[in-house]
């Protein structure tokens, strides 16, 4: 199971063999968002508040394309493989 702070690994897509941490997951979607990983450019108007532009973020990636490393290595310290 995929939380919010785990450790993941990108298994498949333009980002596979990637690692990062999960920053927000969308449960009815099955969906997570990882540090540093599926960046989409995003074009922002200008408001009162905030200056406009072209902004770099994440986006949400599906969670069967993830491994949780927090996993793997619970296993490696019992022994299992």
């Amino acid at each position: 199971m995929i939380k919010k702070g785990n450790q993941v690994q990108v298994l498949s897509g333009k980002d596979k063999g990637k690692k990062g941490e999960v920053i927000e997951i969308l449960r009815t979607e099955n969906r997570a968002k990882v540090k540093g990983i599926n960046i989409i450019k995003k074009h922002e108007k200008s408001t009162k508040e905030k200056k406009g532009g072209i902004i770099s973020k994440e986006n949400f990636i599906h969670i069967s394309n993830l491994k949780n490393l927090e996993i793997d290595k619970k296993a490696e310290k019992r022994g299992n493989k």
